[in-house]
C-alpha cells in the first residue's frame, strides 16, 4: 500500500515528463485518490495543511492529495494528468488573482467541469492571511518566531519606503529562503475560526 506523499511524488515526476504515469495510477487505486488541489508552490501547501489539522481534517485519509506543482504556469499540465481527461481526479486549488487565467484556462483543457471550482486569492495567500490577522498581530508573530530583528532592518530599506504595511510583510516574508513556508503555517495556526480568509475557507467548504 503506497501512500500520498509517494503518489505526490509520483505525479510530480510524472508532470515533468519522468516515468510516473504508472506508478501514479496504481497509487491512485491503491490510497484510494479522489481529489486533488492544486497550489502554486509549498508555502500554500504549509498554509493549506495547518488549517487541516486545526480542523482536526486528516486530508490524506479522505483521499485528498495537496499538491505544490512549482508555480502557476505548471496548473494546465497538472489539471491534464489528474482530472476528467487523466486519472479522472476532482479537481479544486487556489490562486493569485494574476494566475486565474492559467487556471481557467487548465481547467477548461482537462475537461473539468463548473462545479470543479477554485479559489482565487486577491494578491496572493499571504496577503490574505496579513489582512485576515491585521498588521499588529503578524509583526507579534514576527517577533515570536525571532525575526523582529530581519524585519526591522528591511523596512529601513529605501525600496520600502511609501509601500503600506500590510505591502511591507508581504515583501518581507518572500525575502529568505524558506521564510514564505514558515509563515504559511505561523499566520494560519494564528487565525481563529471566524477569520479564515474567504478563499482558503471557500477551499475547505468543498473539500
Amino acid at each position: 500500500m503506497g501512500d500520498m506523499g509517494a503518489f505526490r511524488e509520483a505525479v510530480t515526476a510524472w508532470a515533468a515528463g519522468g516515468p510516473g504515469d504508472g506508478l501514479a495510477r496504481e497509487l491512485a487505486g491503491q490510497l484510494p485518490v479522489r481529489t486533488a488541489v492544486l497550489l502554486e508552490g509549498p508555502s500554500d501547501a504549509a498554509a493549506v495543511n495547518a488549517l487541516a489539522e486545526s480542523r482536526d481534517r486528516d486530508l490524506a485519509a479522505e483521499g485528498v492529495c495537496v499538491l505544490p506543482m512549482g508555480g502557476a504556469m505548471s496548473v494546465a499540465r497538472f489539471a491534464g494528468l489528474l482530472g476528467p481527461s487523466g486519472l479522472g481526479l476532482r479537481l479544486t486549488g487556489l490562486c493569485d488573482e494574476r494566475e486565474r487565467g492559467f487556471y481557467k484556462r487548465g481547467w477548461e483543457r482537462a475537461g473539468a467541469g463548473a462545479e470543479q471550482e477554485f479559489f482565487v486569492c486577491a494578491a496572493d495567500l499571504e496577503e490574505e492571511l496579513i489582512r485576515a490577522l491585521g498588521v499588529p498581530r503578524v509583526e507579534q508573530l514576527v517577533q515570536a518566531e525571532g525575526d523582529l530583528r530581519a524585519l526591522q532592518i528591511f523596512l529601513r530599506q529605501p525600496a520600502q519606503q511609501g509601500r503600506s504595511p500590510q505591502q511591507q510583510l508581504r515583501r518581507f516574508l518572500g525575502t529568505k529562503k524558506g521564510r514564505k513556508i514558515h509563515y504559511g503555517r505561523v499566520l494560519v495556526e494564528a487565525l481563529g475560526a471566524d477569520n479564515v480568509p474567504a478563499p482558503l475557507d471557500g477551499l475547505f467548504a468543498i473539500l
